[in-house]
């Protein structure tokens, strides 16, 4: 008989990674990456297979995207703005 899994451990917070952005476990994969990959329109089987990661750790990453929006919604803005500034600052 399998054992059930639970979602509890499929994405962490770790300060010692990723400067502590949620990822999911194992992997090093920022839901914040896993959420621009589906705003892309790509669906969680292709996100799964395009990173070589599990649909149960992408669906894990949504499932954390939709109940913490406004912190995911809010590394990708500034995410976004520190790339621009970068940009700006080799020109």
């Amino acid at each position: 008989m399998a054992t059930a899994q639970t979602l509890e451990g499929l994405v962490i917070c770790d300060p010692e990674l990723r400067g502590g952005r949620p990822i999911i476990a194992g992997t090093g994969v920022t839901v914040r990456t896993v959420v621009g990959y589906y705003k892309l329109g790509m669906t969680p089987e292709e996100i799964g297979d395009e990173m070589g990661i599990a649909l149960s750790g992408v669906y894990g990453a949504l499932a954390y995207y939709h109940l913490n929006r406004e912190e995911i919604e809010a590394d990708i803005q500034a995410n976004s703005e520190e790339a621009v500034m970068k940009s700006l600052s080799r020109d």
